[in-house]
């Protein structure tokens, strides 16, 4: 076997170009970042349906922030409630109404 000649060369370039190429379409195929030459992450261009969805999830998000972050505010009240003594819950609710 002859390592120095122009088909080894050919061979190697040959077998780390379909390398990337496979390895870039799988990455794409399942969602992953694509990455260029110099290692940059390559960006799929979005359409304006996946800008519009983009925007729905986010106004969404938001709304689901908020109504969590009330939840959490409720139920930190119902445990303070559960975990003080009755005495005292029951003048705290008395003077509630």
């Amino acid at each position: 076997m002859n390592f120095g000649g122009p088909n080894f060369v050919i061979a190697i370039i040959l077998i780390t170009t379909l390398g990337w190429v496979l390895t870039s379409w799988i990455r794409a195929k399942h969602g992953y970042p694509v990455t260029d030459d110099w290692g940059n992450t390559v960006h799929p261009s979005a359409g304006p349906e996946a800008t519009r969805q983009i925007e729905l999830l986010t106004d969404e998000n938001q709304k689901l922030r908020g109504q969590v972050g009330r939840l959490e505010e409720r139920i930190a009240v119902l445990e303070r409630i559960a975990t003080d003594p009755a005495e005292r819950t029951a003048r705290e609710i008395d003077r509630l109404r």
